[in-house]
């Protein structure tokens, strides 16, 4: 034995991976053997396996001569593979494929090709697939993470995300991308809030110094340190025009930074940043808190009065309050009053803004707001009035000493009069540590394979005699069982294709709630394999505080519901604290997602139009509950094979009795999304079905022309150039523009590139304008949207 062992150690050696800068077709690099590496032909780069945590690995592409090695790229960023049996394989098919140890595939490339190919890691640090005569089917600088390399290319397909912090790899906040204008911007992407802070977000592109009339949507740094951004944006570095390996990094603190290589040092120097106040980036100090800037310590993070850090670990997590929220609510006796903060700025997230005479007009104005105001923003507006901003969330706060505002964060009179002390300058520590141990059972090494073999044979033997006397058992136990009513009801949700399953069995179905395909406020979304081979989506809800019997009670409602611009909900799960919903799994995602890239044409957007106008009619009128969707916007639509609409997320949604159609409808909070929530929210108003179908005009004038109604649009009118959001902005082109055809020009998305049925676009506005008119009353029934789309056919309409 011990000769063999030795024979077969020879033949290991021998056989072992040497450093190369090309992986063959049908080879592959294991994580377990550290030689498994890809190294460029002049040494700078490498390819391999990177360890992000315990036992957690990422295939990565890293840079080999700083101190530590400095990783520029990641296949599997938010998914590790363990230590012990992954591989990465180029398949004779032409795909390159991560495998975990479990066998499961990870990541892929998403390639075939007949042609011989093999993956190679040049001297740029561009992981490539090619062929033989070196021409590129994949490559790595297509599909950055969070940094690029000189002569790397920005474009519309490929932006850059942060890292979550600088020991944590996996997808941050903060994104450099092109927005639907063509601009270059940085966006804030919370895990509920997202909002641009660069260039300014009160500034118009044209006062930013950028050109949106561009289709090109790239930006590139070079090695001498220029940065051209096909909107116009360009930069220096400070060391321009020395040439020297640089880096553009998407840094985890939300900053851009350019860095140059010293190689004499061995470190990365910062040579530009494009945030100079580092407190203007949004989002750093989470919710309930304060940014300020120390030219000695730094920046910092400290919560406002009334408020405690939820994680000392992680500022992004923000502050939450000491005190109850429910004190904010009108029904309580708790007084309230108003802590004076100069100097201090809360970006966003205004409820509205109101022109008063006085301070005290502005206090009352949040008093009488309730729980939907937190503090007030006021500011001088030179017109011998003031502008009294509420505000319904207190988030993007910093300490601006030019600030020419004030702020009055509202508390409760205990809170108000105590005599707690704020620390503005305590230290702030934004690391997030990635300590990932992945459940899997491995061989212990040195074994004896064929004891191993006796071992687990007779085992087996063992486990199947076991077995086969405990389904005996059972089998005559159940037999001589009576059915009881959960039996019942089992076989009867079995029977309508209505599925009561296990948590045990979604977790397995989704390999651990692995694969995520979208979130929202209600949960997270999955994408899971059934046990009878169907793919599903499953959406795992936040603890529920319901009972068993009150959710059961909704879902037995929804899970009756069948209309074909419905999702198709078919089954659930209710276990402990969980709450699962199963529904068919939607080929092309979300309208979002389609609209983002681009990928529908007039006549899809059409039918997405009238299949979701179906759907809400059926949600309102013909159902045998009456249900009130309460969040209509593109996330919640998805789209099937034929791209066909269907609405999802109605079950979360308040069931209704028909003999409450007419009347005010209780809601305990808010619903909806901003930009698509109807005016009844803000201002307390009833609650009826013509919510949706505020929220289904806003969708479709977002369909037509390709813009977010969160988004700032600019009009030009005898005034000069004034801003609108998505419903003025559409209104004032119609009732400004000469003829039809010009509004319709200004108004389309301007990626269909004038292929659109001028009829349709017609009836489309006419009936959007319709369903966003700020009186419900004005407003028609989702069937009536229905009615004259279907009556609409292809006969031209009348001008606007």
């Amino acid at each position: 034995m011990h000769i063999l062992t030795v024979f077969l150690l020879n033949i290991f050696l021998s056989t072992s991976f040497a450093a190369t800068d090309t992986l063959p077709e049908g080879s592959s690099l294991r994580v377990d053997k550290p030689g498994n590496t890809l190294l460029s032909a002049n040494g700078d780069f490498a390819a391999g396996f990177f360890q992000v945590g315990d036992n957690a690995f990422c295939f990565s592409v890293w840079f080999t001569n700083s101190k530590p090695p400095t990783v520029i790229w990641m296949a599997n960023r938010d998914q590790p593979v363990n230590g012990r049996g992954s591989q990465l394989s180029v398949w004779k098919n032409g795909n390159v494929v991560l495998m975990d140890a479990g066998g499961s595939s990870i990541w892929s490339s998403a390639t075939l090709s007949p042609l011989q190919l093999h993956l190679k890691i040049r001297n740029n640090g561009n992981l490539v697939l090619a062929t033989s005569e070196n021409g590129v089917v994949w490559q790595s600088f297509d599909f950055p993470t969070d940094t690029l390399v000189s002569g790397q290319a920005v474009t519309e397909r490929a932006s850059l995300v942060s890292s979550r912090s600088g020991s944590n790899y996996s997808s941050g906040f903060y994104k450099l991308y092109f927005d639907n204008d063509n601009v270059l911007r940085l966006l804030y992407r919370g895990p509920n809030l997202s909002s641009v802070y660069w260039p300014a977000p009160w500034l118009l592109p044209v006062d930013a110094g950028r050109d949106t009339y561009n289709v090109t949507k790239t930006a590139i740094l070079d090695s001498f340190g220029l940065f051209t951004s096909s909107d116009g944006f360009q930069f220096r570095s400070t060391d321009y025009p020395r040439r020297v390996l640089r880096l553009l990094r998407m840094d985890p603190d939300g900053n851009l930074r350019v860095y140059s290589f010293n190689r004499n040092h061995k470190l990365w120097e910062l040579s530009w940043q494009v945030i100079s106040q580092p407190c203007t980036v949004h989002g750093i100090c989470g919710a309930n808190s304060m940014c300020t800037y120390h030219p000695v310590s730094g920046r910092s993070c400290y919560c406002l009065k009334g408020y405690k850090v939820k994680d000392p670990n992680d500022w992004t997590q923000g502050c939450v309050p000491r005190f109850n929220p429910s004190d904010f609510s009108c029904t309580t006796r708790v007084s309230m009053g108003f802590l004076h903060l100069p100097t201090t700025e809360l970006y966003g997230y205004d409820l509205n803004m109101t022109r008063v005479s006085s301070l005290k007009e502005c206090q009352n104005l949040c008093l009488q707001l309730c729980d939907k105001c937190r503090g007030v923003q006021f500011k001088f507006n030179e017109v011998s009035t003031y502008n009294c901003y509420p505000k319904t969330i207190l988030l993007n706060g910093r300490d601006t000493p030019n600030f020419d505002g004030e702020f009055y964060l509202k508390l409760p009179q205990p809170i108000l009069v105590s005599s707690t002390k704020i620390l503005k300058h305590s230290p702030m520590n934004c690391s997030v540590g990635l300590s990932q141990r992945l459940n899997r059972f491995y061989q212990s090494p040195g074994r004896n394979s064929t004891l191993s073999f006796l071992v687990w044979f007779a085992s087996g033997i063992g486990i199947f005699e076991v077995s086969t006397i405990f389904l005996v058992w059972f089998f005559l136990f159940r037999t001589n069982k009576q059915p009881d009513a959960t039996d019942q009801q089992q076989h009867l949700l079995s029977a309508t294709g209505f599925v009561r399953f296990s948590y045990a069995e979604l977790k397995s179905a989704t390999k651990g709630f692995k694969e995520e395909i979208g979130r929202g406020a209600g949960g997270i979304v999955y994408k899971g394999r059934l046990y009878d081979e169907r793919v599903a989506a499953v959406k795992r809800l936040g603890e529920a505080n319901q009972g068993e019997a009150e959710f059961l009670a909704e879902i037995s409602t929804i899970g009756m519901l069948n209309h074909m611009n419905l999702i198709d909900m078919w089954g659930y799960c209710v276990e402990g604290k969980h709450r699962l919903l199963v529904y068919e799994y939607m080929e092309h995602g979300s309208l979002a997602d389609n609209l983002f890239a681009n990928t529908l044409d007039w006549n899809k957007r059409f039918n997405v139009a009238v299949g979701t106008a179906r759907g809400l009619a059926y949600l309102h009128e013909e159902c045998l509950e009456w249900i009130l969707h309460c969040d209509v916007k593109p996330q919640n639509i998805l789209l099937d094979s034929d791209f066909q609409p269907k609405v999802a997320d109605f079950g979360l949604s308040k069931l209704l009795n028909r003999d409450e159609r007419g009347g005010s409808c209780n809601f305990s909070r808010i619903r909806g999304t901003r930009g698509y929530m109807a005016p009844e929210w803000v201002y307390n108003l009833r609650i009826t079905s013509k919510v949706d179908v505020y929220s289904y005009g806003i969708v479709v004038l977002e369909m037509i022309s390709g813009r977010s109604p969160t988004e700032i649009q600019s009009v030009e009118n005898s005034r000069g150039i004034e801003q609108r959001r998505l419903v003025s902005w559409v209104t004032e082109t119609i009732n400004s523009a000469p003829t039809n055809e010009f509004w319709m020009e200004e108004i389309v998305d301007p990626v269909l590139e004038g292929h659109y049925d001028v009829s349709q676009v017609q009836i489309l506005i006419k009936v959007a304008l319709q369903c966003v008119e700020d009186d419900m009353n004005q407003r028609p029934s989702m069937s009536q949207v229905v009615e004259m789309l279907h009556s609409h056919q292809n006969k031209l309409l009348p001008p606007l």
